[in-house]
């Protein structure tokens, strides 16, 4: 297979998969969190090999798919804004495409997509990609198609993901499927299954592949990448009924990052998501052993009360997560954080509000994502709790948070100044022309002239100026990694 890169209005580069004896067209849109983004590039794959090459016109397309999100309502709206055009074109322009819909909207709305409002061709859940070609088999005779049936072992590990989305310098790289944490809010564990991890091997074979084609980043990508565990194949929650052989055989998350740290010592190494309860210590001693794990972590917290904490069912306490952050700025002084906030969750009271706020106060976030409370059917939220918090309310809370947000994040990013920091240059900068935009290992994006240098360098910048998200500086050499 040959990729060809197209330019997308947005100045993305979008690579196309071509093969010349491939005759039909795919069309794929991606939504919500990294995973989804992950998973369309597996899906790209699996069809690649029957029949269809990317395209990014969406009128030429013989089938349109969107990998959807339903972690929060706004997604799922967006989404069907897509599907009203994707049918738009479908009834004026192109009669003969076909619309589907994959990913979490998929397994959660499933009847009403094709049954009430017969607005899809076929339906595909994150764990049945694989029978992708058996469903576009019944949709070209004429029927719905329909798979969303969740698995316990699939992890798409021998799958050769399309890199869609690529600048050819950074990669997802799948490390866990589905999430075991049941957090009230939370849809994930019903959309995506149980938690399960892919063999180590088939993940070193995939990161050998990205290094051999001059990716320079890759990110370990999972719903909670600390809970990786492969001893052998199956869920995470039955390892305790594995033989000790197994047991003492097991690859960890912190054993896994050691692992493809050490193989590739010049590969810029992040992950996410992290969980809470499950970072260890153990991990954190591998980031400090290792200079190409970036000093970023996505720390999720979600809320600064404990009262809150506990109705979300998140297994940590506000001092457990206070602790948390103590004992890995004693082991990685310099380490950045980012956090998942939730404001306006059902009996939130002005008390438990100002609890995240002084929560936000103790760690001062680098960046955060900041959502007001979105009820969410099927979760335990839902069938518990009473959304009762007024949505005037809600938007105010959540302004507050960014408001403090954002102060912090200023004062992060002013921390930078004259100081020297290692930037892998990923694209020309949306300001100009002239410049290069990058980030550093702290995840802090930072622009400066592109004088001689070029994409997929890693450059030595001295921060000069910075504003609350951006970091601005003057390129002085390579880095010792090119």
């Amino acid at each position: 297979m040959e990729k060809t890169i197209d330019e997308t209005k947005q100045g993305e580069t979008l690579v196309l998969a071509t093969n010349a004896n491939n005759k039909r067209k795919l069309f794929i849109e991606s939504y919500g969190c990294q995973m989804n983004f992950s998973d369309s590039e597996v899906v790209a794959s699996i069809l690649a090999t029957n029949g269809f090459n990317t395209t990014n016109k969406l009128e030429d397309a013989d089938l349109v798919l969107v990998n959807t999100c339903s972690i929060r309502d706004k997604a799922e709206q967006t989404v069907r804004k897509r599907l009203e055009k994707y049918n738009a074109v479908k009834r004026n322009q192109n009669p003969k495409m076909k619309v589907g819909v994959l990913g979490c909207m998929a397994e959660r709305l499933k009847s009403k997509f094709l049954e009430e409002e017969k607005i899809v061709d076929l339906v595909v859940g994150p764990d049945a990609y694989k029978d992708l070609p058996n469903l576009l088999n019944e949709v070209d005779e004429g029927r719905d198609a329909v798979n969303v049936i969740l698995s316990k072992d699939e992890t798409y590990g021998d799958i050769s993901p399309v890199r869609l989305q690529s600048n050819g310098v950074s990669a997802l790289v799948s490390i866990t499927r589905g999430c075991d944490n049941m957090c009230t809010f939370c849809v994930v564990p019903f959309t995506r299954g149980r938690e399960r991890s892919r063999d180590p091997q088939s993940i070193i074979q995939e990161v050998t592949d990205l290094v051999e084609k001059g990716y320079k980043e890759v990110t370990l990508l999972g719903q909670n990448v600390d809970s990786y565990l492969w001893y052998g194949g199956g869920l995470k929650k039955d390892f305790d009924k594995a033989s000790e052989i197994a047991k003492a055989t097991a690859t960890n998350f912190a054993k896994l990052l050691d692992l493809i740290a050490t193989t590739y010592p010049k590969l810029r190494i992040r992950f996410s998501t992290s969980n809470p309860q499950d970072m260890t210590m153990e991990a954190i001693d591998v980031m400090a052993k290792h200079n190409n794990i970036c000093n970023y972590i996505h720390l999720p917290v979600q809320s600064g009360s404990n009262r809150i904490l506990k109705e979300m069912n998140r297994q940590h306490t506000r001092e457990e997560y206070f602790e948390l952050i103590d004992n890995i700025k004693k082991r990685l002084p310099d380490c950045a954080f980012s956090q998942d906030m939730i404001t306006g969750f059902p009996t939130e009271t002005e008390e438990d509000h100002k609890d995240t706020l002084s929560l936000m106060d103790y760690v001062k976030y680098h960046f955060g994502y900041m959502f007001a409370y979105s009820e969410r059917p099927g979760t335990l939220a839902e069938r518990k709790l009473a959304d009762d918090i007024p949505e005037t309310v809600k938007k105010r809370r959540l302004q507050e948070v960014i408001n403090k947000q954002q102060a912090h994040a200023k004062l992060r990013t002013a921390e930078y100044l004259g100081r020297t920091l290692e930037v892998l240059v990923e694209r020309t900068s949306k300001k100009s022309a002239e410049q290069w935009s990058g980030r550093s290992e702290y995840n802090t994006v930072t622009v400066f002239n592109k004088e001689s240098y070029k994409v997929g360098d890693f450059v030595k910048v001295k921060i000069t100026d910075c504003t609350s998200g951006t970091l601005i500086g003057e390129a002085i050499g390579f880095s010792e990694n090119n």
